[in-house]
């Protein structure tokens, strides 16, 4: 399966963006996804995750409270609300497929995951 972020885009300090990770090739519907973000010169760093069923998260401590990671199965597409958005969380951002059926437990390490498209920039300005 091969995922594709999109949505991304320049918007200013405080404000919001929702960015969406969609499926082409198969339904990801069993599977964790995650969404990671990797800054110029930096490492990929994991943002947020939802498990296969849509009733369990996860989030960097970066990133709680401002970003919302919710999704859609019958549209096999997953959503990242970014609201109070700071020029820290510039960077590309992906979107991955947890590589476990059903995982019990949301992986936060980048190898657990795999489809990576493109990515979509965001860039908040100061």
């Amino acid at each position: 399966v091969q995922l594709q972020a999109s949505g991304g885009g320049l918007v200013q300090a405080g404000g919001s963006l929702r960015l969406s990770c969609a499926a082409s090739g198969r339904t990801f519907s069993n599977a964790d996804i995650a969404w990671f973000r990797q800054a110029p010169g930096k490492e990929r760093e994991f943002v947020a995750a939802i498990n296969w069923s849509g009733v369990s998260s996860k989030y960097a401590d970066s990133v709680k409270g401002r970003f919302t990671i919710s999704r859609d199965n019958a549209k096999n597409t997953v959503y990242l609300q970014m609201n109070s958005l700071k020029p820290e969380d510039t960077a590309v951002y992906y979107c991955g497929v947890g590589t476990m059926y059903r995982g019990s437990v949301i992986g936060v390490s980048p190898s657990l995951y795999y489809g990576w498209g493109q990515g979509t920039l965001v860039t908040v300005s100061s």
